[in-house]
């Protein structure tokens, strides 16, 4: 069984708000994550609900910025919270120096290509490695449900899609929804699984609810803010929204006046978020 290595704790809203770090076997190194476990958790286990974070990002932004500790504490949901990408010697980076490839810009896909293969494969460890581990070693059922921003909204995304009998339901704020059609998109996707576009419809939101069967439609809501400095050239929500129409997907996808891509964006609706995934669950108050 794979050991977690307790790094950090603190006592939070009744629950504990931990790190932790593990040898993934997904990734070839180690890798560390944050749990919130809710007050409820120390005397049986409860529903996890996932969170993938952006470009830039660690697992400690969302624990950190978004306050979303208080409403899990309320609903008796855990939140599992993994880093952005595989880290650590050895581990390919940007040769330019970007950052929106390599470190902390993973796009949560199976690296085909070197120097990126060995270690970044971070659908595996986001959609088997991970919940393995979380749900052997914490006190959490296998009931899930995920979510995410910007580059973490578009992981969210398509990892429910292409596995939609894992997950309650799915949501993001500001994700980038068409990473094949994006020039962050283009850059990443090229770079870890080469030029086969074909490659990149398997991880690209847009393509994926096109394909999905009605019976695998999940609960999902995305918001967006109107004043978002990469709403234009990378996010292209309106093309997720006209796919959706398109493939009769009954997603809510909503345009929120004012707000721009930062955390101050997620912590004005991570509330709502969490009681969506709650209902999706039928989870009630305590």
């Amino acid at each position: 069984m794979t050991q977690l290595n307790l790094a950090e704790s603190k006592h939070c809203f009744g629950g504990q708000q931990n790190r932790y770090t593990h040898t993934s076997a997904s990734t070839n190194c180690t890798m560390t994550f944050s749990a919130y476990l809710p007050p409820q958790a120390q005397s049986a286990p409860v529903p996890a609900l996932y969170w993938l974070s952006g470009l830039t990002c660690t697992d400690e932004n969302f624990s950190t910025k978004a306050g979303a500790q208080r409403v899990a504490a309320e609903l008796g949901v855990a939140l599992i919270i993994p880093d952005t990408s595989p880290r650590g010697d050895g581990v390919a980076d940007d040769p330019d120096g970007g950052y929106d490839l390599g470190l902390a810009a993973s796009f949560y896909v199976d690296a085909t290509q070197e120097p990126w293969k060995p270690h970044y494969q971070m659908y595996s460890y986001i959609t088997d490695e991970l919940p393995r581990i979380v749900e052997a070693e914490l006190p959490v059922t296998d009931q899930r449900s995920i979510f995410g921003h910007s580059m973490g909204g578009h992981g969210a995304l398509m990892i429910a899609l292409r596995n939609p009998a894992r997950y309650a339901a799915v949501s993001a704020f500001s994700p980038i929804v068409n990473p094949a059609g994006v020039p962050w998109g283009h850059k990443a996707l090229g770079a870890y699984l080469g030029d086969d576009e074909a490659a990149w419809a398997n991880y690209d939101t847009v393509t994926l609810v096109g394909r999905a069967e009605a019976a695998d439609h999940l609960p999902m809501l995305v918001d967006q803010g109107s004043a978002d400095q990469f709403l234009e050239d990378h996010l292209k929500t309106d093309r997720l929204a006209t796919a959706c129409r398109e493939a009769g997907y009954d997603a809510e996808i909503r345009m929120q006046p004012g707000y721009d891509h930062s955390y101050y964006f997620i912590a004005s609706f991570v509330e709502e978020h969490i009681r969506f995934h709650a209902d999706a669950m039928d989870l009630n108050a305590a």
